[in-house]
């Protein structure tokens, strides 16, 4: 399993710059502080100047160095604007409605890596889901192949042996109710994301069934969504429908699916729906003793994450480092 110096390592070969939208917020500036300390990882807060330093200095936080940009200020709004556009001339936007759109921290921000200034944005910590995700659809939009922006949570636990147990789970986040050919893009995209932690991955699509034990609408979905991943990524180790406990137990697995590869090994989890993807995740953190890494955007052709308003400096932190790592 890789730790996150395994991620800065990755990073330091390759330095990026990623966008704080929220340059005021004393948790981002607590993160960008501790990433100006390094050299792998380039802060740039969006906002005005000598808000964001007042704000520094009221909370102590030294971020001399990092790079500030006030939309109303950007040398290259103009250019900006244009691309804006352009991007979203099936919708008629005019220059003037452009300009006032970007003066949101939210679309300025996801523009900056529109134009490559930044490889990354992390945002939310102040504002919902909706409002990360919605600039990033309309400007950055899904990769090639790809119909929907989904999540995924990386839940890393410490064993006794002084390693870390890593599994993905997924989509407890975005898709409320997927249907069978999301689920597969869930499933592919999630576990392309747990190879960055290092996870050989072994995808359970997961059901109040195994192999037909139970019946109903619900287990034939997540049976068709397996054999539809397992076309849309042959080289990937898919199963299902399972049960949680064949996925995980290798006794269960023997009894219920013997010939099954990933049945009692799988480390990549994909659920029906919201529901049980949110209730499944937090029951892990909660009762298990994991922690919890994400939401991470799946999908997207750059990486965009968004924070809990909860979050605290440490976690903006290192959902920075993964989220610079996603590029």
């Amino acid at each position: 399993m890789y730790g996150f110096g395994d991620l800065i390592a990755i990073l330091k070969k390759s330095p990026k710059k990623i966008v704080f939208t929220e340059g005021t917020d004393a948790r981002i500036l607590e993160a960008a502080s501790r990433l100006l300390a390094s050299n792998f990882l380039k802060p740039i807060l969006v906002g005005k100047e000598e808000e964001i330093i007042a704000a520094s200095e009221e909370s102590g936080f030294n971020i001399r160095g990092a790079e500030i940009i006030d939309p109303l200020k950007f040398d290259r709004l103009d250019e900006m604007i244009d691309m804006f556009c352009e991007l979203r001339k099936s919708k008629g936007v005019t220059k003037e409605q452009a300009r006032g759109i970007l003066s949101q921290a939210n679309y300025f921000g996801t523009m900056l890596v529109k134009m490559g200034i930044a490889d990354a944005l992390l945002g939310g910590a102040t504002y919902s889901t909706a409002d990360t995700v919605r600039p990033a659809l309309q400007l950055i939009k899904t990769k090639p192949g790809n119909s929907i922006v989904s999540s995924v949570f990386i839940m890393v636990r410490a064993r006794a042996t002084g390693d870390n147990e890593v599994l993905a789970m997924a989509d407890c986040a975005i898709n409320i109710h997927p249907n069978e050919d999301e689920l597969a893009e869930i499933a592919t995209e999630a576990a392309e994301c747990a190879k960055i932690f290092g996870v050989d991955p072994k995808v359970a699509f997961l059901s109040y069934s195994t192999f037909g034990s139970g019946k109903g609408e619900d287990v034939d979905k997540m049976r068709n969504a397996a054999a539809k991943a397992k076309l849309r990524a042959p080289e990937l180790q898919v199963e299902g429908e399972l049960q949680f406990d064949a996925a995980v137990s290798p006794r269960v697995a023997r009894t219920k699916c013997p010939d099954s590869a990933v049945a009692g090994h799988a480390n990549t989890f994909v659920f029906p729906d919201i529901n049980a993807g949110n209730i499944g995740y937090k029951i892990a953190q909660r009762l298990g003793g994991f922690e919890a890494y994400g939401p991470i955007l799946l999908g997207l052709n750059a990486p965009i994450n968004d924070l809990s308003r909860g979050c605290n400096a440490s976690e903006v932190y290192s959902m920075a480092i993964i989220t610079a790592a996603l590029a």
